[in-house]
């Protein structure tokens, strides 16, 4: 109560607006200084009178003198206070609507009239005197109007009579000034747009402005279904899937544009505007803006209107430190707050700290302090802990250097110092890219983004280590891509990436075809953990929900791709960058590769069950082998997979349209690979083995559990037990997976002639030998003495022994060792060509020996001194590898 008493002193004493509505409203005063205050606002909200804009006048008065109190009392925070005003004028566009509706057309139902709250409204953040900022749209299939009327005429007749209803000003003051000017052309459009003219308009002709202003935006008023048509329809304009670096630039030119418009609020002192003053209001929500533009087309939990949500959002996600979040909200509270006091003062829609002193001083007593001069004092470190953060971003998207010729140089001298053997050949090149021939820089914005970036990539390509490749690779990149302007702004926001590129186009060339193909993998590479492992399945599954949200089926599949792609890249700049050991990043392609198929085949199964229900008592499971069992992918690797299901083959479905249960599952089957293998508008995921299932390419794509025991144990080959060593359940429910692993035991476990094994497995190897050559130097899987070797090895050993029974090569070959059965160098040797192996699939990927400074990376990143000392070693460790060969198998005669 005391509280509440010296909140009404203060406001008595400090604000002209506020010590007159206490007069006017003794029944609201006896309510709040009884300390109801939900009781005041809810008979705020109950005020009628002779007409709905008078109803409203007073109803706004009385929400105005609650809040304020409430707030000067310090008992209602700022995220109430504003969601109380936001949620004030949602109702008060929803009277006005139906009161412009009913006077026209009376007893029609209040559709096909949607209002969209845009900036501070959209955000349920507005101020005490705030505008308000909304577009009008309506649907001339279902508007109300007379029979006579032009449906636009009267959605405009309409408009008009709602902003009259809430702008026009009487003895009672008015509810809120409309502001249309956010609107699509606002000198001329009509004040209330056609909804699908307003989304053709958003999906083709929008400025970059208007994108920011819908990061605030949602359905406030009116017809609801109508408006959440809109906004969904207008997605893709809001939240655009690749980065778009160029926003940057966007804001920062705002930024100049108000700073110079508002000159003199940018000091702090007397005058000092609270919004757009530097280090204000302003940059903390540009701030915010500009991360959820660059990165809220990937993830939808970024699609905040609320500023300090979205920061929290940006924080959690790791697109900008923690400290700044915490600095930038505390600071758009504390900055709001006072804000807040000054619209209280007078009722104006004001920011700034008042230049007469008497009035400033009255508005810091509402803030609680003693004068002006106190105000300022603590909005002094505020702004400018927000002004730091604030220009480091806008610093940030500086340019990435000087155009070429700048210096009076010729062209080719200057190419020439950079470092280039030819700069006449480099002059070519840039001669066709700038001759507006390469699609994907044809456009003037392109070219811009293109020429400001040219020279910082032209220096970082001439200090790659093989100039000449990355430049060819360069060039055959643009042509590939449909549109590069993203890629040149990223570039020119993010110069430390120029190296990374440069790498990418001396070393990789599946990696430069990947940004040929798909030029957003390169987004990937900005975030701070970019070059860090991206954990175990349980967190990518997370991610991947996370980047999914409410997507439907077939958004899910490019979503998942997406994600993919750019992990897997990222996980490719990780290896040839030397950031991660490689039988690490092998085992993370693995677990992205397990993700995505956990969930897009969660996924592709509820989808199937929409038209044909579930299998009583019965699931789907499935079964990785090969590479993916092993937990040891390379970059291109496929996945071999085996399909079951559980329960009885004679079952059937309980859909809408029932299968049996075997054509069930087989069609699901279809589905799953399809999911995980054919290409769609974000491209491919993963090429899908199905060839190891029962009877091979013979057999049912999906077997039933049981018939897949009795297959193993009676009719499958000795090659098919080898491949079970390696076998791990992905997908299925934990009784089901142990049903089949309970099989996988068994089989592995049996008793076997081991002369015979012995010799199948050698014949196994001779024919692969005769129809599968290497395909050079580099080939170590299946050059004698290589990895194929080592498996047959491990398997022989695995199969006859029963030791070393596990998926994963690495912990097996520990095994077997540890018992006696394999020498301890056997380990090393695998150590070496499986991680040479991982890396000759990215940077050598036909296995021919590379250039020098390929060799040069792949010898220090597998701990060798230079190319001559791994190739030593590869020797040394194939000749390991043979001589356990001859051991168990004796010499060899392919």
């Amino acid at each position: 109560m005391n509280a509440i008493r010296n909140a009404i002193t203060c406001a008595s004493a400090n604000s002209p607006f506020l010590s007159g509505l206490m007069e006017r409203n003794p029944d609201l005063m006896a309510l709040i200084e009884a300390g109801d205050l939900d009781a005041a606002l809810d008979s705020a909200l109950a005020r009628q009178s002779d007409t709905v804009g008078s109803a409203l006048r007073r109803q706004r008065q009385g929400v105005a003198l609650v809040t304020a109190l409430a707030d000067l009392a310090g008992l209602w925070d700022l995220t109430r206070v504003t969601r109380i005003l936001s949620d004030f004028a949602d109702h008060a566009l929803d009277q006005a609507i139906a009161a412009a509706i009913e006077e026209r057309v009376p007893g029609a139902p209040n559709q096909g009239f949607a209002v969209i709250a845009l900036g501070k409204h959209g955000g349920r953040e507005l101020n005490y005197s705030s505008d308000i900022d909304p577009i009008f749209l309506f649907d001339p299939q279902t508007l109300p109007h007379r029979e006579r009327d032009d449906v636009a005429e009267a959605a405009v007749r309409y408009g008009r009579r709602v902003i009259e209803l809430l702008s026009a000003l009487d003895a009672d003051g008015y509810v809120f000034r409309v502001d249309m000017r956010l609107r699509p052309s606002p000198e001329v459009s009509p004040i209330v747009l056609p909804v699908e003219a307003a989304i053709s308009y958003y999906e083709s002709s929008a400025l970059a402005w208007e994108q920011a202003a819908f990061i605030r935006s949602r359905v406030c008023a009116g017809d609801r279904p109508l408006g959440d048509y809109f906004l969904n329809a207008i997605q893709p304009f809001i939240w655009r899937k690749s980065l778009d670096f160029g926003q940057l630039k966007n804001i920062t030119a705002m930024t100049a544009q108000i700073r110079d418009h508002y000159a003199k609020g940018q000091k702090i002192g007397l005058g000092y505007d609270l919004k757009r003053g530097h280090g204000g209001i302003r940059e903390c929500e540009f701030f915010a803006q500009a991360h959820q533009l660059i990165h809220g087309g990937r993830d939808v939990a970024l699609r905040n209107p609320d500023t300090r949500e979205a920061l929290a959002a940006l924080a959690s996600a790791g697109w900008i430190k923690p400290e700044e979040s915490d600095t930038l909200s505390a600071a758009y509270e504390q900055l709001r707050t006072a804000e807040h006091r000054l619209q209280m003062h007078s009722d104006r829609q004001t920011h700034s700290i008042p230049d007469n002193r008497d009035t400033a001083d009255a508005v810091a007593r509402l803030h609680g302090l003693a004068d002006a001069d106190a105000l300022i004092e603590i909005i002094r470190p505020i702004s400018t802990s927000v002004a730091a953060i604030y220009d480091r971003m806008v610093d940030a998207s500086g340019s990435a250097g000087p155009r070429m010729a700048e210096d009076g140089l010729p062209l080719e001298e200057q190419l020439a110092d950079l470092g280039y053997a030819d700069p006449a050949a480099v002059m070519q090149r840039m001669t066709r890219w700038r001759s507006g021939n390469i699609r994907a820089i044809r456009s003037p914005s392109a070219r811009d983004a293109f020429e400001a970036v040219l020279p910082a990539l032209l220096k970082a390509i001439a200090d790659a280590p093989d100039s000449d490749r990355a430049i060819a690779r360069f060039d055959n990149m643009i042509e590939a891509m449909p549109s590069a302007i993203n890629v040149f702004r990223l570039l020119e926001a993010r110069p430390g990436l120029l190296q990374l590129v440069a790498d990418i186009l001396s070393y990789a060339p599946t990696l430069a075809d990947d940004l040929g193909r798909q030029s957003r993998y390169l987004d990937a590479l900005i975030d701070n953990s970019a070059m860090d492992l991206p954990g175990d399945v349980t967190r990518l599954l997370v991610a991947m929900k996370r980047r999914i949200g409410t997507a439907d089926y077939q958004s899910t599949l490019d979503i998942v791709r997406d994600y993919v792609g750019e992990k897997r890249f990222a996980l490719g700049v990780q290896l040839i960058e030397g950031r991660n050991d490689a039988l690490d990043i092998a085992r993370s392609y693995a677990h992205l590769a397990e993700a995505a198929l956990q969930t897009l085949t969660a996924a592709t199964v509820a989808e199937f069950e929409k038209t044909h229900g579930k299998v009583p008592d019965s699931e789907l499971v499935i079964l990785a082998l090969g590479r993916l069992g092993g937990e040891a992918l390379t970059h291109a690797s496929d996945l071999d997979l085996i399909l079951l299901f559980t329960g009885d083959h004679l079952a059937e479905s309980d859909g809408a349209r029932p299968l049996g249960a075997t054509q069930y599952y087989n069609r699901l089957a279809q589905r799953v690979i399809a999911s995980l293998s054919v290409p769609t508008a974000s491209g491919a995921l993963y090429e899908v083995d199905t060839r190891l299932r029962p009877s091979g390419a013979d057999g049912l794509l999906c077997a039933s559990v049981k018939s897949f025991g009795q297959y193993q144990r009676e009719n499958a080959w000795t090659w098919e037990h080898m491949a079970l060593t390696r076998a791990r359940l992905l997908f299925g429910s934990d009784a089901a997976c142990g049903d089949v692993r309970g099989i996988i035991v068994d089989v592995l476990n049996a008793g076997r002639n081991v002369d015979k094994t012995r010799t199948e497995i050698a014949d196994m190897r001779k024919d692969m030998a005769a129809h599968k050559s290497p395909k050079g130097e580099l080939d170590v899987k299946l050059l004698p003495g290589g990895l194929v070797d080592m498996e047959f090895i491990i398997h022989m050993l695995q199969l006859t022994r029963h030791e070393g029974l596990m998926p994963q090569l690495g912990p097996a070959i520990d095994m077997l060792v540890r018992a006696g059965h394999l020498p301890a160098d056997f380990a090393q040797a695998y150590a070496l060509l499986g991680r040479l192996l991982v890396m000759v699939r990215l940077v050598a990927p036909d296995c021919a020996v590379p250039p020098a400074a390929a060799q040069s990376l792949i010898a220090q990143g597998l701990g060798y001194a230079d190319w001559n000392a791994l190739k030593a070693a590869i020797r040394d460790y194939r000749g390991v590898v043979t001589v356990e060969w001859e051991r168990l198998f004796g010499p060899r005669d392919f």
